[in-house]
């Protein structure tokens, strides 16, 4: 029978290939989503291994964190950049599940996620949701959550106004793009608690900021940041 089916995949496979989501290659039958090239190519930061790391640095003097770090790279051309929009304006769901099962993985063996309490993921305005149809820091959230046996919490941290598009403002004009967007929906879900806020890409940090300036006017909150992708520091 295993026989048949690997005969069946196959001739499934010639007339629908499956295709990386990252360089294009057709899929082998054991992979899924991404190439076993894609996956060992795609340079990690490793920074959830090492303190002030750059994108620690990167909130230094602006917000109070526990810690950051970041998954990949996300440079023009890279694998991950290519993954991420595939992710946002393809609506394929499922890599953010993986890449966020992958990364909570590291995170969770190297001990970065053992004093988590709850894992946050940064809102997007109900309007902007519903036109996608989901949040894609959500679904990198749940991947997380899986890896790491950290319960996702979507209803305490909510966006109240809607934002212009980031994509090329200034790192000035996208803090203000960002202040004071956020509100807290339920003080009591987190109060003393460790958050972990996720993000899909940290480019200068001000949505992340505005996020983590509003968790922490609850008392006794922590909060920690981790992302997919960060852009080149």
């Amino acid at each position: 029978m295993s026989y048949l089916y690997d005969l069946w995949d196959d001739f499934i496979s010639l007339l629908f290939p499956r295709l990386c989501y990252a360089c294009g290659k057709n899929l082998l039958r054991n992979e899924d989503l991404i190439c076993t090239e894609c996956y060992v190519l795609i340079p990690r930061t490793n920074y959830h291994n090492e303190r002030d790391n750059p994108v620690e640095q990167l909130f230094w003097g602006r917000c109070r964190i526990e810690k950051a770090a970041a998954f990949s790279f996300y440079n023009r051309g890279s694998r991950l950049r290519t993954l991420i929009h595939n992710l946002k304006y393809k609506g394929i769901k499922d890599i953010g599940f993986k890449l966020g099962e992958i990364y909570g993985s590291s995170l969770s063996s190297s001990g970065f996620t053992s004093d988590i309490d709850l894992i946050v993921p940064v809102p997007l305005h109900p309007s902007k949701q519903r036109m996608r149809g989901f949040n894609q820091s959500e679904i990198i959230s749940q991947g997380i959550s899986v890896s790491a046996g950290i319960p996702v919490d979507i209803s305490s941290l909510s966006r109240k106004n809607i934002s212009s598009t980031q994509t090329k403002k200034s790192r000035y004009e996208r803090w203000t793009n960002v202040e004071g967007i956020f509100c807290i929906n339920d003080e009591a879900n987190i109060i003393n608690k460790h958050i972990l806020l996720v993000d899909d890409v940290i480019t200068t940090g001000s949505t992340v900021e505005a996020c983590v300036a509003e968790l922490n006017s609850v008392e006794g909150v922590r909060v920690s940041v981790a992302a997919i992708g960060v852009a080149v520091l």
